[in-house]
């Protein structure tokens, strides 16, 4: 009889360790995050021995190398197999390098292998980020499970991925409180391709309530001053760089969007589409920044911002309280969204934008309060639309559902966080 009577209640302790372990509460569960990036070692270098490598953007970048180590300085004539080049100069001083250590791009081999140690370096610092973020264990595993963007780094090659690892460093950092670092990560990674301009208003956000007026125009001038050295070698031309690194007026071809091929190339091509895209996401940026954003600071918008025209600290005499608030949690959780509001209301897509989209997910669909089913439901349903080629309307329409999705949970799921229930202290408030 007492054996019966334990059975249930060994069941129930199972439950119970098995819960605490995916919520990362059980002492086990710091082993996990280094077991599945082993895993996902193992599974990188599967890939890139048994599956073939797709010739797409690698050869277009070491023609453009070569252009610049000729002399050619003029980025307005510097072109390649796919076209102009149309990235800042990090991009061509990072590929200049892989140019010598892969034989002038002849050794695809080692260029997969570099991108197989850089994936990997992404994906640990994600990791990193989740963890001082306080994510549950649970979430992890969605990191290491995407084809596509295996894809994207090891048998594609896209600058992407290296713009995509400094944004991680850049988040990893100022979670660290290490601003400046933090911020030349960032300008490092913008300097190598201009999407990760999307993430912009949440870091000003951050710098504005973190280190105040005089410290948040500090880290916006070291990120000015970096990318002046990145550009000048090419100074003698100076509105033809700008104009292609950071060219805002690119035409987009239906053909390759994943997004919006389901609006029909009539409207995809419309000037009136465009602008509802610009205003959609400005609008959603002033939401957040509203309602979510600016909450830490438990001060009218117009105050903030009055100080701040006046060059007084934003929260006046609670200013340090408030940068106390500017949690690991904050920081992930205000970029991540800042990102996804972008590439939500992009024009057009491409393939290797799910670099920037696929390790944000997990995080995301998390932070929206939604059942773990529903997390991993919604996370496969996005990873098949990004993996249907060409896009059909189907998945576009999955694309872009997904990421209204996640954007919408998001701000209902924030809603109760980064500020104090009346009649609590502060350190009654989780600023996890």
């Amino acid at each position: 009889m007492a054996e019966e009577e334990s059975e249930p209640s060994r069941h129930v302790a199972y439950y119970r360790q098995a819960k605490d372990l995916a919520l990362g509460q059980h002492p086990l569960s710091k082993y996990g995050p280094p077991l599945l990036l082993v895993f996902d070692a193992l599974l990188t270098s599967l890939i890139i021995s048994k599956v073939a490598y797709t010739e797409i953007d690698w050869k277009a970048y070491m023609e453009q190398v070569e252009q610049y180590m000729n002399g050619e300085h003029d980025y307005t004539k510097i072109k390649g197999g796919t076209g102009p080049l149309v990235y800042p100069a990090a991009h061509v001083y990072i590929y200049w390098i892989l140019y010598y250590v892969t034989d002038k791009g002849k050794d695809i081999l080692l260029a997969q292998r570099i991108f197989g140690i850089l994936y990997l370096s992404t994906i640990g610092t994600v990791m990193a980020c989740y963890r001082r973020a306080k994510a549950p264990l649970y979430i992890f595993p969605m990191l290491v499970l995407s084809k596509r963007l295996h894809s994207i780094f090891v048998l594609r090659l896209f600058n992407d991925c290296f713009a995509v690892f400094f944004l991680w460093v850049a988040i990893y950092f100022f979670q660290r409180r290490f601003w400046t670092i933090g911020s030349m990560a960032y300008s490092w990674g913008l300097g190598i391709k201009m999407s990760l301009l999307l993430a912009l208003p949440a870091i000003g956000a951050i710098l504005f309530l973190a280190r105040g007026v005089g410290g948040s125009f500090k880290q916006a001038w070291l990120m000015i001053q970096l990318q002046i050295v990145i550009a000048f070698p090419f100074m003698a031309n100076l509105m033809g760089y700008l104009s292609r690194a950071f060219e805002f007026s690119r035409q987009f071809l239906f053909k390759w969007t994943v997004n919006w091929r389901f609006v029909g190339e009539d409207v995809f091509l419309s000037r009136e589409f465009s602008v509802s895209l610009l205003v959609g996401h400005i609008s959603t940026l002033i939401l957040f920044a509203t309602t979510r954003w600016l909450r830490p600071a438990e001060k009218p918008i117009s105050e903030l911002l009055r100080n701040a025209v006046k060059f007084e600290e934003p929260g006046g005499k609670m200013q340090h309280a408030i940068s106390i608030r500017i949690s690991p949690n904050y920081i992930l959780t205000t970029i991540l969204t800042a990102n996804a509001i972008g590439i939500l209301f992009a024009r057009s897509l491409h393939y290797q934008f799910y670099a920037y989209i696929a390790p944000a997910t997990p995080f995301l669909l998390w932070r929206s309060g939604l059942h773990p089913v529903f997390q991993y439901a919604f996370w496969a349903v996005q990873e098949w639309a990004w993996n249907v080629y060409p896009s059909t309307d189907a998945s576009s329409m999955v694309v872009v559902g997904i990421l209204f999705l996640t954007v919408a949970s998001v701000w209902w799921g924030t809603r109760h966080d980064f500020v104090n229930p009346k009649g609590e202290g502060a350190a009654s408030k989780r600023w996890t």
